[in-house]
């Protein structure tokens, strides 16, 4: 699992699905550091609200640059249509974070090539690093 964190980390536009203007949610927290460590961060909410500078997008087709990370701060029942999606827009790879559990969709993620990561978190990986 740790070479796939390193390899997630290692890219550089991630597509943070559930990302508000919350400042309490940890969405907000984790998309902070991600722009810390030099990341494009890309919001996407039914909101679509613009947050930390960064347009948003209520969801991932709209969104016209490449992809390569989507962050996935939704509920477990929802991270499969999620994933699906990122495989569909051709996404690098999906993170679930931590408490969204989904082997199936995680299974297909890889199956379409995608690295995969769940029930973990990019800002706690970046603290152990």
């Amino acid at each position: 699992m740790d070479k796939e964190i390193d390899e997630l980390l290692g890219l550089k536009t991630w597509a943070v699905v559930g990302l508000s203007n919350n400042s309490e949610r940890a969405a907000y927290k984790v998309a902070k550091v991600l722009i810390e460590k030099g990341h494009t961060v890309i919001p996407v909410h039914p909101k679509a609200e613009t947050v930390h500078g960064q347009k948003g997008y209520t969801k991932l087709s709209e969104i016209k640059v490449p992809i390569d990370v989507v962050d996935i701060f939704v509920n477990s029942e929802l991270a499969g249509s999620v994933v699906d999606e990122a495989i569909a827009v051709g996404a690098k790879g999906v993170w679930l974070q931590l408490d969204v559990i989904d082997e199936v969709a995680v299974s297909r993620a890889k199956s379409a090539g995608l690295l995969a990561v769940m029930n973990r978190c990019p800002a706690i990986e970046y603290h152990k690093r």
